[in-house]
């Protein structure tokens, strides 16, 4: 059985990436800020109060896996504010780095130990972080943390390709979840689902092997640029 860890699980992408692989027969954990009672309540297997800014919430996950090894555990745990240049609030730009930067390196070092050969791990991220696709600015604690998590993925990938675990960067798409609710000309996007979302990231993770690249791959499979 395929052990699967998801952080950020109480909601939106993350709760809905529970309930796919757990459909699927995989041993799906749900690491929950909150206390995920909700997927609970559908028999699904919750992991809670893990703060990805906290290395002792993560250590007590950690403990909970005990000796199961993971081998796919799918960084999805993120913040999203909408700033301006005039009206940027730095501290709550450096939250946004705490979360959506470091939160993942966090994770990562503290799960290594469960990961061998094989093993996978998914960051999900935003193309607002591609510098080459930025074509109106805006947004700039939230692309700044972005870009600097797709760094980290390729830094993970040559980090722990020698001991045959697979990193892979991931763009959600515009999705209708509680975070983007707020989002300036929301009106006029066309978003998808959470569910839309969560199985087009499975095919991507689905895809990834010890030999693939460091790709920063959209949920509809198509290859994003840096």
């Amino acid at each position: 059985m395929t052990t699967v860890v998801v952080t950020g699980a109480d909601r939106g992408i993350g709760a809905e990436l529970i309930r796919c692989y757990h459909a699927r027969g995989d041993r799906a954990i749900a690491a929950c800020m909150g206390d995920g009672e909700d997927l609970a309540a559908e028999g699904l297997e919750v992991a809670p109060g893990v703060d990805v800014t906290d290395l002792a919430t993560l250590a007590a996950l950690s403990e909970r896996i005990g000796d199961t090894r993971v081998d796919l555990l799918i960084n999805n745990a993120g913040v999203f504010h909408v700033d301006a240049y005039d009206q940027a609030g730095f501290d709550a730009m450096l939250r946004l780095y705490d979360v959506n930067t470091l939160g993942p390196l966090r994770v990562v070092r503290a799960l290594e130990r469960h990961m061998s050969e094989g093993g996978r791990i998914g960051i999900v991220t935003s193309r607002v972080g591609s510098i080459s696709d930025n074509s109106s600015g805006g947004m700039y604690g939230y692309r700044l943390s972005k870009c600097a998590a797709n760094q980290l993925g390729v830094n993970l990938y040559h980090e722990l390709r020698p001991r045959g675990i697979a990193v892979m960067l991931l763009h959600p798409g515009q999705v209708a979840t509680q975070m983007t609710a707020g989002l300036p000309g929301g009106e006029t996007l066309e978003f998808i689902t959470p569910q839309e979302s969560a199985a087009g990231l499975m095919r991507q993770l689905d895809r990834l092997g010890p030999d693939t690249p460091p790709e920063f791959r959209h949920t509809n499979g198509a290859l994003l640029p840096w």
